[in-house]
């Protein structure tokens, strides 16, 4: 049995955002931080360049004008979408490096990218304003399988047929075969990462919101994004996924449930050319 501590720490060398996103990041959160030195950090690696042009470009962004350099991308997104911004090429970028055998990652990024632009779409409906960094959160809330499938992938794969024959939900099946289900990894891969500390609270109470505190509702909202994703991977009927979802989550968000296909629909129309955009390996 392993705790997720353990696979996190398994993984630490493979899994590891580059030393370029914690110095903006440094920057970003500096009093002096500077516009122009951010820039010239993201422009010190082509990788990061290049992904920051072509996304705030992009229809993802929606801006009117062509921005044509490193500095304008960052005066105009600011210095939180920036940070945002570079976390979400970063972490793309770690995810292209890793390939478990007994995983399809073509299916898995587009199951990341169906999360995340539910979670920021819930975001707007309900008028949070971190509707942003809801979007990384949802990103990042299934890297705890990409963990297990790297350091335990016989478990992994045991869990995930328990989940699909027996019927047994796949976090209680995880616990009781790996020792910790996937949203306690992805949790100690936040920490691991050392980012803001909402990421591994949010992540980590994906299954049971209010165990977030205060950070219950947006988990909830992450909790009804991974059900639409869910049901996009196994072609679920919607009615059907809805059942996973308790109602109390929806009433304390404001939300009705009635709204569950409506809000799949208008993520799907752009989930193919968003995951196209962040992870271009899979093309």
């Amino acid at each position: 049995m392993y705790s997720a501590q353990e696979l996190v720490t398994y993984i630490e060398s493979l899994a590891a955002l580059p030393s370029v996103y914690y110095r903006v990041r440094e920057e970003l959160e500096s009093s002096n931080g500077s516009i122009c030195e951010v820039a010239r950090l993201i422009e010190a690696d082509p990788a990061l360049t290049t992904g920051v042009l072509k996304l705030v470009n992009s229809a993802f962004y929606g801006f009117s004008r062509k921005i044509e350099n490193v500095e304008h991308a960052v005066l105009v997104l600011g210095l939180r979408q920036t940070h945002e911004l570079v976390l979400a090429i970063s972490v793309s970028n770690v995810f292209a490096g890793i390939r478990p055998q007994y995983m399809d990652m073509r299916r898995y990024w587009i199951g990341c990218m169906m999360t995340a632009l539910t979670t920021r779409e819930l975001a707007h409906l309900t008028c949070n304003p971190a509707a942003g960094r809801l979007f990384i959160i949802g990103l990042l809330a299934d890297t705890g399988h990409l963990v297990m499938y790297q350091t335990v992938p016989e478990l992994a794969v045991e869990a995930q047929s328990a989940a699909d024959v027996g019927g047994e939900p796949l976090f209680e099946a995880e616990r009781r075969i790996i020792g910790c289900d996937s949203a306690e990894v992805g949790a100690a891969l936040m920490d691991n990462w050392k980012l803001p500390t909402n990421f591994a609270e949010i992540i980590g109470a994906q299954i049971t919101p209010r165990l977030a505190g205060k950070y219950a509702v947006e988990a909830g909202l992450l909790h009804i994004a991974l059900a639409v994703s869910k049901a996009d991977r196994y072609n679920e009927p919607s009615e059907q996924a809805l059942q996973c979802i308790d109602p109390r989550i929806w009433e304390s968000l404001g939300l009705n449930s009635g709204s569950f296909p409506l809000i799949r629909e208008a993520v799907e129309i752009n989930l193919s050319s968003c995951t196209a955009m962040f992870f271009p390996c899979m093309a």
